[in-house]
């Protein structure tokens, strides 16, 4: 089969490889007819996760047909079509039966490795380093799904591939990021990063009954699209000073919550902390540039909460614990517990309350990986998500 691949930083090619195979009585086998890029497989594109090795298949956003069933799974049958979550959770352990699928302790056969860097292991991951588990992606013509009779959700309606295919990761991300701050009647809630978890995010606050989402972000396009789509008030950071004007609109008080939707790859900075921190990461002494999360937790109001879906991997300094324990802030994060979200966030597609697809910008056959991987990393095109679409 065909599929996207790792060979290094800003090196992703399309090679052939062996047909995945049923090694599980729980595994199946799906036949992908939808993938997308997503912004945390910028991350791997841009050298920033380790354990990566050549040849590993990337992706974790896919959809598609089951074509072979384990022995084991008795909830899905050949044929059915399914959208597949991005975290790979057993259903049984401690922390799968509390709903916290992203934290099942069976499925990362790695865990010694991510216990070194995090003190526990969170669950294995499609498509995202040996780290979290070395599992082959969906950006292929076919994927195996370990415990898919925990995770893949039928799709029984005549939904098309595009408005349900983000409820394999962006759309419960966004969701459960809103979810997180505790959303009360009447709330401003700011949102950092404008890509397609932040787009959701904003979507999601609204939906939640916040009363005002103000978005913030620099391409123009994004900021464009946060408006039309979602009726937030935006802010371009290249443009206003951003602590500032988030102090001005809410009266001097700052957010009820904010949201950090940008993760490790922050962009701007200013300042002898942004020296200090291009310093740092130069040394490898810091792997995460956390200007975004900053922000954030000094914005956000006394007493106000601070949700952070954006990815970090590592370490970033100078993070203003004094501001955390002053304001009484409350902080929330983590990989997101898809399974727990697919169902009732069907219904809303089902419903018509949302259309996911309106984030897509490009469209394009999985042989062009490598260049929707390079647009996507380099904003070009006013390139906001790309769908891939196997060519079996």
């Amino acid at each position: 089969m065909k599929a996207a691949c790792w060979f290094g930083k800003f090196d992703v090619r399309v090679e052939t490889v062996p047909d995945p195979e049923i090694l599980n009585p729980r595994d199946a086998i799906v036949k992908i007819s939808s993938t997308a890029v997503c912004g945390s497989d910028l991350h791997l594109y841009d050298g920033f996760i380790p354990t990566m090795e050549k040849g590993d298949i990337l992706g974790h956003e896919f959809m598609g047909e089951i074509v072979e069933v384990g022995s084991g799974v008795k909830t899905l049958r050949v044929g059915d079509r399914v959208v597949v979550p991005f975290p790979i959770s057993c259903g049984n352990c401690f922390f799968c039966k509390k709903g916290l699928f992203s934290c099942c302790e069976n499925s990362n056969p790695n865990a010694t490795l991510a216990e070194k860097m995090w003190g526990h292991s969170p669950c294995g991951i499609f498509g995202y380093s040996h780290l979290l588990g070395g599992y082959a992606g969906g950006q292929a013509e076919y994927a195996r799904v370990p415990f898919a009779d925990v995770g893949p959700i039928k799709i029984e309606s005549n939904l098309d591939d595009e408005q349900v295919l983000f409820l394999s990761d962006i759309f419960p991300t966004g969701y459960m990021a809103a979810e997180n701050c505790n959303i009360q009647p009447g709330d401003t809630v700011a949102v950092w990063g404008c890509g397609p978890v932040g787009q959701f995010a904003i979507k999601s606050c609204f939906m939640l009954g916040a009363e005002r989402v103000i978005a913030i972000d620099r391409f123009p396009e994004r900021l464009q699209m946060a408006r039309q789509e979602s009726g937030a008030e935006t802010l371009n950071y290249e443009e206003s000073d951003i602590s500032e004007a988030l102090a001005e609109l809410t009266g001097g008080r700052g957010p009820d919550a904010c949201i950090d939707a940008v993760g490790m790859e922050a962009h701007h900075g200013h300042g002898i902390v942004h020296a200090y921190d291009r310093v740092k990461q130069t040394m490898m002494l810091e792997t995460d540039r956390p200007i975004a999360l900053r922000e954030a937790l000094m914005a956000c109001r006394n007493g106000g909460t601070v949700s952070v879906p954006g990815v970090y991997g590592g370490l970033a300094d100078k993070i203003p614990i004094g501001s955390i324990m002053n304001k009484g802030l409350t902080i929330r994060s983590g990989q997101t517990h898809v399974q727990r979200y697919m169902r009732p966030l069907l219904e809303r597609i089902e419903r018509g309350d949302i259309d996911p697809s309106y984030v897509i910008t490009h469209r394009m056959p999985l042989e062009e990986a490598s260049k929707a991987y390079e647009m996507f990393a380099k904003k070009q095109d006013e390139c906001i998500k790309v769908v891939l679409k196997p060519e079996h």
